[in-house]
């Protein structure tokens, strides 16, 4: 029901509006690379009760030839930091992506400036639970005042309340955990000692090269830091545990 009326929402918000149509024109290719999260709105029912110890977080966004996003990304909670790799796939032609087999029912962009800030909505139906999040999407540690205006406007827009929104607080530790390739000093030592998760089979290492560059082969990058941090080399779309 939520799902329904937060579309009915949108309509409302986005149809009338000249930034529908040049975010329809957005090139997936402008959201590729790491990110920071600096705030959150989320319908989650445990959000309102946990987000006063939710630190900044990390995503990282690589796109493939046949337009797949692929999000790696770090998650605080319950003070613990969850890595998560996500594949999603591209809805229509409206700058939407999603996975439905995975519980992402949508993932778009909202607003932009193309350049240092993103705000995104995602919906998401896990288990028994139903929700929408607002994220703003940062390359810097600090939010403009434009962007945080932004990413309040939206999630009020959307029926968040204040309460059900979160300006995470400033320990990049995990966000971290998502930035660094295979050879960064700070991930690659805390991964490869971490276990993957039962039932997933651990991927063989690879072999010793330089630092890669995000930029220049995404899908390489991705897949050695998932090898070195013991992450399956497989197309099941998501996979995630504790670090």
């Amino acid at each position: 029901m939520r799902g329904v009326l937060l579309a009915a929402l949108l309509a409302l918000v986005l149809v009338p509006t000249a930034r529908a149509a040049w975010l329809g024109r957005l090139d997936p290719r402008q959201l590729l690379g790491s990110w920071y999260i600096l705030a959150v709105a989320s319908g989650e029912k445990d959000f309102v009760v946990e987000k006063a110890t939710k630190n900044i977080e990390g995503v990282v966004v690589t796109l493939t030839p046949d337009n797949t996003l692929k999000m790696l990304s770090s998650r605080h909670r319950l003070e613990r930091c969850h890595l998560h790799a996500v594949e999603l796939v591209k809805q229509n032609s409206r700058w939407v992506f999603g996975n439905p087999s995975l519980g992402v029912l949508e993932y778009r962009v909202l607003g932009t400036n193309f350049r240092d800030y993103a705000i995104v909505l995602t919906q998401l139906e896990l288990q028994d639970e139903a929700f929408s999040t607002v994220e703003l999407y940062s390359r810097t540690e600090l939010a403009s005042q434009e962007a945080m205006g932004l990413f309040t406007k939206w999630s009020r827009s959307l029926g968040f309340r204040s309460q059900q929104q979160a300006k995470l607080q400033k320990d990049l530790t995990c966000a971290h955990k998502v930035f660094q390739g295979p050879s960064g000093p700070e991930v690659g030592a805390g991964l490869e000692a971490a276990a993957p998760p039962a039932g997933l089979t651990t991927a063989p290492g690879r072999q010793e090269a330089g630092p890669l560059n995000l930029e220049e082969d995404p899908v390489i990058w991705m897949k050695c830091w998932l090898a070195a941090a013991g992450w399956p080399d497989t197309h099941a779309g998501l996979v995630a545990w504790d670090i």
